[in-house]
């Protein structure tokens, strides 16, 4: 029999077009931030997204393929409105300014997709992580390069604490957003934590860096 018409050769007949690709997309971000990327095969993704092994082949080609269609267009696409809170500022902000609205995005952003924090604890932060690569060379330069040249700026003129550490500013910005929420499910747990959201997560870590900048 001749190929259906309007499929592709080799293109699976159960295949759908970009809304099925998205949605592989997204099972395999859920199995990666479950299981590390290490320890998930294409056949577990295929078997989670009820589809076919062939279908994955058919869209990504092979795991280092779709490992990096899932850092472009679900990590870094993610976490592109935290890149431009700082990469792209409005004009006159100063350091504190810069630093609430990158807070207040990560957290917003991360905190809607609970996927990410596994995942960033599993293979960035971990020893041997996959992703390490990708922060190194897509999202550290440009996080704390800005971050990092709006504190010397305002120390400069005498705007911020002088005993705070440019350098070690975006460290710590990170270990209060994205690691904060990471152990979420540990701390939530606590006696009387029960009720802190994100909103309540974004006022304490403002209200700690403005304190800690101004130096009061």
């Amino acid at each position: 029999m001749s190929p259906s018409r309007g499929r592709r050769p080799g293109r699976p007949e159960n295949s759908t077009g970009p809304d099925q690709r998205s949605q592989l997309l997204d099972v395999a971000v859920q199995q990666f931030s479950e299981h590390g990327i290490s320890g998930t095969p294409l056949s577990r993704i295929a078997r989670e997204a009820r589809v076919t092994p062939a279908l994955l082949h058919y869209y990504f080609g092979n795991k280092d393929q779709l490992v990096d269609a899932v850092v472009r267009e679900r990590v870094l696409a993610l976490m592109a409105p935290a890149l431009q809170s700082v990469t792209q500022p409005s004009p006159g902000d100063g350091a504190s300014h810069l630093l609430d609205r990158f807070v207040a995005t990560v957290l917003e952003t991360v905190s809607a997709a609970p996927w990410l924090p596994p995942l960033w604890v599993r293979e960035v932060l971990t020893e041997g992580g996959l992703l390490r690569e990708m922060l190194i060379r897509e999202v550290a330069p440009r996080v704390t390069g800005a971050i990092t040249e709006a504190i010397e700026r305002d120390q400069r003129q005498g705007l911020l604490n002088p005993d705070i550490e440019p350098r070690l500013v975006p460290i710590s910005v990170i270990g209060l957003t994205i690691f904060a929420l990471a152990t979420r499910s540990l701390w939530s747990r606590f006696p009387g934590n029960q009720d802190i959201d994100t909103a309540t997560l974004i006022r304490h870590v403002r209200a700690l860096l403005s304190s800690g900048l101004s130096g009061g």
